[in-house]
């Protein structure tokens, strides 16, 4: 599959590595902060070619090698917000019937100049050449290149056992402290480094699927699953002497989570992977990922109940309560509950909650799933015991909490927090029905942090800290350090952390992104996220003290985004 080279990939490229401007001085977007426009837009790992050309006798002339090009700008460029098959997402429709009114003119315009709702702009920031915009504009008045489905005859194909279950090792063959191994991606050169967070030292470098977006664990902490952008999912044994991947699958073109069965008599019995094309998720079994059912997401909306063809599968999460799979539907803003005690008669019960739902953990009952609307402005909240919306409660502009963080307030008991890529603020949402039943699912308190683009929250029950990131940040010492926050006392300003400072590396962005604890949770790993040509550095602070206690440098660390604790990942701790 061919993928775009960029110096540091996804959706900040147009804010950190744009060229000098084309178009004339304009294009602000007075109601849109620039960390909301560099989360979106993230190129689509879909082989432009495979996408079926299909040319509207009434849109304006192209030639075949124009199409092409135009094709492929948009799969890198606009497929992130707008769809694939250009339906909308968190983006406006651009389908024929609405760009053919507009006209060339309009869209050039548009495209250009961007537009206060938070379209980039395109041409005067210098990302497309003048002449690009003008194919662009132009190419959107054409319907839209459809790619092809991926169904079980081409999952199977793709299928690969590469150690049998019965040549595996019938005991962990490596004196590895396995609760305390992080899973760090490696972005844009599709691997995963496993660090041992006792010594510090890479244990092994895997090769993976491009850009992977998370790990989790399988419930014994054996098996570690891993899936990329592109769809691949790797199953990696810990117990080998050098953990290395026993099996891999596609389960589509295009994709972002994976989970596993966590229920009791269920453990490690089922994996599921989740599809953003095409839309649909794929139940697996879970010592060798052979595909066993494939289900469709495509269906209508919960607000208009209008038909969507492209309602991507986002978070996916374990219930604790049942035999289920929680899966986010994110166009269609859906929560299917997957019941996967009996894969031929599959029940699946479907609530309803609001657009577009992305990603979002358990409360720390591991009863309530806490996920991110994030268009919505809402978290949703999902009580997985009776299958049913709890509620929808209304927080910042754009929650993206990650898998959240779960603390006592000092005040109104267990929260659950979320940081936002839109303003600069902290949402805390009462979690306890029971023993604070008039501060449930409400916001109790809001704390204002550094700046808006921040990814990633966290903290752990053995800690006094709130660690929050503002990765897609446009200055450069927000994006490049980390505010702190005193659980005891949430009214003290927070402390900020000059983790990139610490981490003494050259010329690069340099970006701070992901805070995860070790097992003891004494220790707080952050990713300093430069180029792929850039020197990156993983560095740790002591969660006591926050003082630097470590900085793991070596060439082999290029791009480092997530990185996931076998422990508090097989155990759902956030």
């Amino acid at each position: 599959m061919k993928h775009t080279k960029l110096s540091i990939t996804g959706a900040i490229i147009a804010g950190l590595f744009a060229s000098a401007p084309v178009f004339a001085a304009g294009g602000e977007h007075p109601d849109t902060p620039e960390s909301e426009l560099r989360y979106k837009g993230a190129p689509v790992p879909i082989d432009p070619g495979s996408a079926q050309e299909s040319f509207s006798p009434k849109g304006p002339k192209m030639t075949a090698a124009e199409f092409a090009r135009a094709k492929n700008i948009f799969f890198e460029r606009c497929a992130g917000c707008h769809g694939v098959l250009r339906k909308g997402a968190t983006g406006k429709p651009l389908t024929p019937d609405v760009t053919l009114p507009k006209g060339t003119a309009y869209l050039k315009a548009f495209i250009g100049f961007g537009s206060p709702g938070g379209m980039p702009n395109f041409g005067s920031s210098g990302i497309l050449a003048e002449k690009d915009v003008d194919l662009m504009a132009r190419y959107l008045q054409h319907e839209p290149p459809v790619p092809p489905e991926f169904g079980m005859k081409e999952t199977k194909a793709s299928w690969k056992v590469i150690i049998p279950v019965k040549k595996r090792p019938k005991k962990q063959m490596n004196k590895y402290n396995l609760n305390n191994i992080f899973s760090v991606t490696l972005r844009d050169t599709g691997e995963v480094a496993l660090i041992d967070g006792d010594s510090k030292k890479i244990i092994t470098i895997i090769k993976t699927g491009y850009a992977v977006h998370i790990s989790r664990m399988s419930t014994s902490g054996r098996y570690l699953y891993v899936i990329g952008r592109d769809a691949k999912v790797n199953l990696i044994d810990l117990w080998m002497k050098t953990p290395d991947n026993v099996a891999e699958i596609k389960v589509g073109m295009e994709a972002r989570s994976v989970e596993t069965s966590k229920y009791k008599g269920y453990e490690d019995k089922y994996a599921v992977a989740g599809a953003y094309w095409p839309p649909q998720y794929t139940i697996m079994k879970g010592d060798t990922l052979e595909p066993l059912k494939i289900v469709g997401t495509r269906g209508m909306t919960v607000d208009t109940q209008e038909y969507h063809p492209e309602p991507r599968v986002a978070a996916i999460i374990g219930s604790h309560q049942k035999p289920e799979f929680i899966i986010n539907v994110k166009e269609t803003g859906k929560v299917l509950m997957v019941n996967y005690s009996d894969l031929d008669n599959l029940k699946v019960t479907t609530v309803n909650a609001a657009r577009y739902l992305h990603d979002g953990g358990w409360d720390s009952t591991h009863r309530y799933f806490m996920s991110a609307a994030n268009k919505s402005n809402k978290i949703a909240v999902i009580d997985s015991k009776t299958s049913k919306l709890a509620a929808l409660v209304d927080v910042g502009k754009i929650p993206h909490p990650g898998r959240g963080a779960n603390f006592k307030d000092p005040k109104y008991g267990p929260v659950w927090a979320t940081s936002h890529l839109g303003d600069d603020t902290i949402s805390l949402i009462g979690t306890d029905p029971k023993g604070h039943k008039k501060h449930a699912w409400k916001v109790v308190r809001t704390l204002k942090g550094q700046g808006g683009g921040s990814l990633f929250i966290k903290t752990h029950p053995k800690s006094r800290h709130l660690y929050v990131d503002t990765t897609l940040n446009p200055k450069a010492e927000l994006s490049q350090s980390i505010a702190v926050f005193d659980l005891k006392n949430l009214k003290k300003p927070y402390k900020v952390l000059p983790i990139a400072k610490w981490a003494k590396l050259g010329e690069g962005p340099k970006l701070v992104v992901q805070p995860e604890f070790n097992k003891k949770g004494d220790e707080v790993w952050f990713s300093v996220w430069s180029g792929v040509k850039q020197e990156s550095a993983i560095v740790i602070v002591d969660d006591k003290t926050l003082k630097l206690k470590a900085v793991i440098k070596d060439k082999r660390i290029k791009t480092p985004t997530g990185k996931f604790n076998v422990y508090n990942t097989m155990h759902d701790i956030y």
